[in-house]
């Protein structure tokens, strides 16, 4: 007898033994379960598999919906561990091979380039001043 289908296939979720296996590899202590690594692992490879089966199933809307809620959780713990630790972060994204982490970094870098010209610049700035003006001096006296 064939069961019915209920909308969720099991090859969508994640099984009890996989998430064993992603909570040990990637657990902080012992008893960790939550810790955003172990969230972070879990929701990556449940959005490999939402991905394969979203392959075979173009026009299944709810599970690309569900796909994309946990992309944004994803992105959010990430955002989080990389605030919070950046070296793990760093370490994650190695293990996991994330395109997301690696967009992150560059974004970050980015924005170090563009402090870095501004403090060039506000120094170039200030040498100028300093060949226009050599008898003035910055006390204001």
């Amino acid at each position: 007898m064939q069961t019915p289908f209920l909308g969720i296939s099991e090859e969508i979720m994640l099984d009890k033994k996989n998430k064993e296996k992603i909570i040990k590899k990637f657990r902080v202590h012992n008893t960790d379960t939550g810790s955003p690594q172990v969230q972070i692992a879990i929701l990556t490879e449940e959005i490999k598999q939402l991905t394969e089966h979203l392959k075979q199933h173009k026009h299944d809307y709810s599970s690309r919906r569900g796909l994309l809620k946990k992309v944004g959780e994803r992105r959010k713990l990430l955002k989080y561990l990389q605030k919070e630790n950046a070296e793990q972060f760093k370490e994650l994204a190695d293990k996991l091979k994330l395109k997301i982490a690696q967009k992150l970094q560059a974004e970050e870098e980015e924005e170090k380039l563009k402090e870095k010209k501004y403090n060039i610049a506000s120094e170039e700035d200030e040498e100028e001043n300093m060949k226009i003006n050599p008898d003035t001096e910055e006390d204001g006296e």
